[in-house]
């Protein structure tokens, strides 16, 4: 188990039954970086990942 792990199963069982928008996680993700820039890159790289995530299966129909 990553050490991820167990903040993603915090967010789960807190907020699992929430909807929330792109836009919401955007504005989060923005907030998160602003109070830690060090962080900055890898919440890049996941927001990047998160929006490509559909590329692939359009690669595949080609």
């Amino acid at each position: 188990m990553y050490f991820t792990d167990r903040g993603i199963e915090e967010l789960v069982a807190r907020r699992g039954e929430e909807q929330v928008s792109m836009v919401w996680v955007a504005e989060r993700l923005r907030e998160f970086v602003d109070l830690n820039p060090e962080f900055e890159t890898p919440v890049e790289r996941l927001a990047t990942w998160l929006a490509r995530l559909d590329d692939e299966d359009e690669d595949d129909l080609d």
